[in-house]
């Protein structure tokens, strides 16, 4: 009796295995690796000397003045992706304002940590801003990935003067290099506008090479 139940218990089992295991998985692969092979394969982005320097999904810490630089970053010492994540502060964190510890008999161990304020300043200075000037927010603030592989329009063109300088090009060039590379709302109505930093300082570098 026992034996009558068995069989056909194990039966399933291993039909169900190699269905869900195997067959399903290998059509997935199949379809995905025909009908989108460049996303099926990390979304990799290719230079103009057909070398791979990265993914179009994961941001890089671009910190030479000559390149645009992405939104700050918080998984581990940053676009980790095996760290990634955000801060989890919360929008009246002390520390998160001004980088100062929430708990005052917290060790100022951790005055590494840069809040909006301190972000803020550094980057009007790092960009030959006046200290008023209005920047956007995803300028100061940390995606909830850590890993967010674009900027505002805005923010690639507060650093247009920055990177001009940098390599003794014209506002007037960058600025439309920007717009270019620049991709519109996702079907056009989800998200906002926005501008891959790996993207642009690929076709920066290839309009300097020319």
């Amino acid at each position: 009796m026992l034996l009558k139940e068995l069989l056909p218990a194990t039966r399933a089992t291993l039909t169900l295995a190699f269905l869900t295991g195997i067959v399903f998985p290998l059509l997935i692969t199949l379809v995905a690796q025909g009908i989108f092979p460049y996303q099926a394969n990390g979304s990799l982005t290719i230079n103009s000397k057909g070398q791979v320097v990265g993914s179009a999904l994961i941001g890089q810490a671009f910190s030479k003045p000559e390149y645009f630089h992405g939104r700050p970053s918080a998984a581990g010492s940053g676009y980790q992706g095996e760290a990634s994540g955000g801060t989890n502060l919360g929008p009246t964190s002390s520390k998160l304002i001004i980088g100062a510890p929430d708990d005052p008999k917290t060790p100022k161990t951790d005055e590494s940590f840069a809040g909006v304020k301190q972000l803020a300043e550094a980057y009007r200075k790092e960009n030959l801003l006046a200290p008023n000037e209005l920047i956007p927010v995803d300028a100061v603030t940390r995606s909830g990935s850590g890993l967010d592989p674009d900027i505002s329009i805005q923010n690639a063109m507060l650093q247009v003067k920055r990177v001009a300088t940098a390599r003794t090009l014209s506002c007037e060039t960058l600025s439309k290099l920007v717009n270019e590379t620049a991709q519109e709302r996702q079907f056009g109505f989800l998200g906002e506008a926005r501008v891959n930093v790996l993207a642009l300082n690929i076709a920066l570098d290839s309009s300097t090479m020319k």
